[in-house]
């Protein structure tokens, strides 16, 4: 869907690679500059979200590379960074000194808290920025702390998919007129922005600042429920309907505690029944009770449990490429699924890449 769109990448952590990969599962160019010396450890000597990616090593201390980096940019149609506000500009590289020299550039911000701001020079992670902007609020069983997964509400969520949203965006202005633009996007804005659903039940009486007491976070049918042999079980019947099938799987149809799906005050009293009844049998017995049912449950699967699930399998979501289980591109178009590009070594265009650039004349 992105042939011939060329993004150049300055190397960062979490939200700012995983939308260039993003990007370039979907079909970009993509150009990463990593830095000289060994990877990130987290990360390991390949990096997963480099897929599909090019690699060059350049020192942005250095003013020769740094005015390598500047011809790749110049002739670029975007730009992803994910330094502290400031960095850019210190660097010799911020939007400003491309404003003349490649106008259609789409010059892609992320950053945790935003570029202004009284926090904008702070650092954090994903917990404090989800903390911060109220999106952690709700993302745990009432009485526990707060704790959604990891990254994907803030970094992913809030963050990569709100900056690869800017970044079409910007695209799409800047083929319509030749204008390019900066993206700001912020994990705070991002996961703020993401809570406009659950806020939309605010007005119906259905969504309480006191955690346990709404409608996605309190009900014995909208939570995970721990099995005898240590798996988990999620439930969210949410319509009557299936709720009603909910019931007549466990056999509960004709029991009146059961009958009155919204009466808050039973809440807590209902949760506790079907969590002995859930923790009396295993994961796999209560799939199989519910399979092929409307009531809307599901295990909870791990990554690797999750890649052996017939559905998931069916449609291809999880493969193992490079030695790395690793989910497929995402949205799905019409011309078929898209395989995930390469993992490169640091630094394996390098040499190819800075050719290119001295045969265009653009370095010396």
């Amino acid at each position: 869907m992105l042939n011939g769109i060329t993004v150049i990448e300055i190397e960062g952590l979490g939200p700012g690679p995983f939308a260039a990969m993003m990007l370039a599962d979907l079909g970009a160019e993509v150009t990463v500059i990593h830095r000289p010396g060994p990877a990130n450890p987290t990360m390991g000597d390949r990096n997963l979200l480099d897929r599909g990616k090019r690699s060059i090593v350049l020192d942005l201390k250095s003013t020769d590379d740094v005015a390598t980096a500047r011809a790749l940019i110049e002739d670029a149609d975007a730009l992803i960074e994910g330094f502290r506000p400031g960095v850019m500009e210190r660097l010799g590289l911020g939007p400003d000194r491309f404003k003349a020299s490649n106008p259609r550039l789409v010059y892609g911000r992320m950053t945790g808290w935003g570029q202004d701001g009284p926090r904008s020079q702070t650092a954090g992670h994903d917990l404090n920025y989800i903390a911060t902007s109220g999106a952690l609020w709700y993302a745990s069983a009432p009485g526990d702390a707060p704790m959604s997964p990891p990254t994907l509400l803030g970094d992913i969520g809030g963050g990569a998919l709100y900056l690869v949203a800017g970044m079409l965006a910007g695209l799409l202005q800047a083929a319509r007129d030749g204008q390019g633009t900066v993206v700001d996007a912020a994990i705070v804005d991002g996961s703020a922005h993401m809570m406009a659903l659950l806020m939309a039940l605010a007005p119906g009486g259905n969504l309480s600042q006191t955690r346990g007491q709404s409608l996605l976070d309190g009900p014995h049918w909208c939570r995970v429920y721990a099995c005898k042999d240590g798996g988990y079980l999620s439930v969210q019947c949410l319509e009557p309907k299936f709720y009603a099938a909910f019931l007549t799987r466990l056999e509960l149809a004709d029991d009146p505690a059961f009958s009155t799906q919204y009466d808050r005050t039973l809440w807590p009293v209902l949760t506790a029944r079907l969590a002995g009844l859930f923790a009396s049998q295993t994961v796999d017995h209560w799939a199989r009770l519910f399979d092929g049912s409307d009531a809307c449950v599901a295990p909870v699967l791990s990554p690797w449990s999750a890649a052996e699930d017939p559905h998931m399998a069916a449609r291809g979501v999880w493969s193992e490429r490079d030695g790395i289980l690793q989910p497929a591109p995402a949205p799905r178009f019409d011309g078929g699924r898209t395989q995930p590009g390469d993992i490169p070594e640091r630094g394996q265009h390098t040499d190819a890449i800075l050719a290119a650039l001295k045969a265009s004349g653009r370095i010396t």
